[in-house]
């Protein structure tokens, strides 16, 4: 009898468990980040499986490319047949899904006890209608050695590049430049100007905007001929060796260089390593203003998205204070939400912080944002590559080169359909 009961208890048991797994919700959720290994299994190993112990919600995490993202919630759509639940993608990108009527209003989500970071809550209305929840956000700026402060210009100070102030010029970045050549020998200014390193970012995100006011509407001005005569001075104080680097972490570790550019992910194991070593500072200005790019990350619901309360405490849990210093110290993007900045440890991340924040309190400033251009996209970013080859490396004819990259890149934005920046 009892050999029947316990058999009994077991089949339940087995009903139990089977019924719970039928019950437990799942949800699907695309990114067009944390695709790199490290991130991807801090995302799966970390913040997933922490939120699935939490709600009971278990998440399928999908990385997708730009164009997959794109072409796979536009099929859902068109098809009827909705499977994810939750999208993560740049500004860019959930711009274009929103103009095409793919994504719900996420105005009336509950997230309680955040407060979003005005810019970004900005973005994230798209004609009208609140499209996305700001996720993440990043950008790039420059990392000085401290001992580089030895070499400013005349009339430059450590407080001015600091602020910054109007002192801190792209003319004031070249004399600097200039003199730490001078002075030990060997150019001490890198950019990742390798073929997997981001510097195609800095000509259309930080030089063409400081100097035009924008990346592409004004390739051909006169000041956008300007940008270029710069950056053919500016060239000679570029550690030769910046071609071969995808990232600048490790030459300013190895003290190949004093003075770097690069993405905050990118420089962020320098910082930790040797946070009394280095300083975060804002890029320097040029005749347009400080031109930088605001990388913003958001979360979206697909219109006739499945498991939708699932879906939003997904997004409520992402954009927790606590979730997003997480994030911060994991990855290396950015929290959206104010209350987080209270919770972000001492040491290398508040001098990231502090760097990233006196740049986006610049009154000058001139943001940009990297536009979506869809399977364009690597045509937009190669045009600034090759103009940099022709015109600084070869010196080739820099007005015909530039105007016919200004001819191309309209093209790319009218193929695009979207409106030039």
């Amino acid at each position: 009898m009892k050999k029947f009961a316990v058999i009994g208890l077991m089949v339940l048991l087995v009903f139990v468990v089977s019924a719970y797994a039928v019950s437990a919700p799942k949800i699907y959720f695309v990114s067009t980040q944390m695709h790199p290994a490290g991130e991807r299994e801090f995302m799966v190993g970390t913040l997933l499986k922490s939120f699935a112990k939490e709600s009971g919600i278990n998440v399928e995490f999908l990385a997708l490319t730009y164009n997959e993202m794109l072409s796979r919630v536009s099929a859902e759509e068109k098809t009827g047949k909705v499977t994810i639940s939750v999208i993560g993608d740049l500004h860019g990108g959930l711009d274009v899904m929103a103009s095409r009527n793919l994504l719900q209003e996420v105005k009336g989500i509950p997230l309680p006890n955040r407060t979003f970071i005005s810019t970004l809550e900005k973005y994230s209305v798209i004609k009208g209608k609140k499209v996305y929840v700001p996720w993440m956000q990043a950008t790039y700026v420059m990392v000085v050695n401290k001992e580089a402060y030895k070499y400013l210009p005349n009339g430059l100070t450590k407080e001015d590049v600091r602020k910054p102030t109007e002192k801190w010029t792209y003319e004031a970045l070249l004399q600097w430049a200039k003199n730490m050549k001078e002075k030990t020998g060997t150019p001490k200014f890198g950019l990742p100007m390798a073929p997997k390193g981001l510097f195609h970012r800095f000509l259309h995100g930080y030089l063409l905007p400081s100097f035009t006011g924008y990346e592409a509407k004004e390739f051909d001005s006169p000041n956008g001929i300007k940008a270029w005569e710069y950056m053919r001075k500016l060239v000679n104080y570029i550690h030769p060796a910046s071609s071969t680097w995808a990232a600048m972490s490790e030459p300013l570790l190895k003290g190949e260089v004093l003075l770097a550019w690069d993405h905050t992910a990118r420089i962020k194991p320098a910082i930790v390593q040797q946070p009394d070593k280095f300083e975060v500072i804002p890029v320097p200005r040029g005749p347009a203003g400080r031109g930088y790019i605001v990388v913003a990350v958001g979360l979206a619901v697909p219109k006739k998205a499945p498991q939708k309360e699932a879906a939003y405490k997904l997004i409520d849990y992402l954009t927790r204070p606590s979730t997003q210093v997480l994030v911060l110290q994991h990855v290396g993007f950015f929290p959206t939400v104010k209350e987080a900045t209270g919770k972000i440890p001492t040491g290398a991340l508040r001098i990231l912080a502090r760097g990233v924040t006196a740049q986006s309190s610049s009154p000058d400033s001139v943001i940009a944002m990297i536009p979506n251009l869809g399977k364009y996209g690597g045509e937009f970013t190669n045009t600034y590559r090759k103009v940099f080859k022709k015109v600084v490396l070869q010196k080739a004819s820099l007005q015909k080169e530039v105007s016919a990259a200004a001819k191309l890149l309209k093209s790319l934005f009218e193929k695009a359909g979207t409106p030039i920046q």
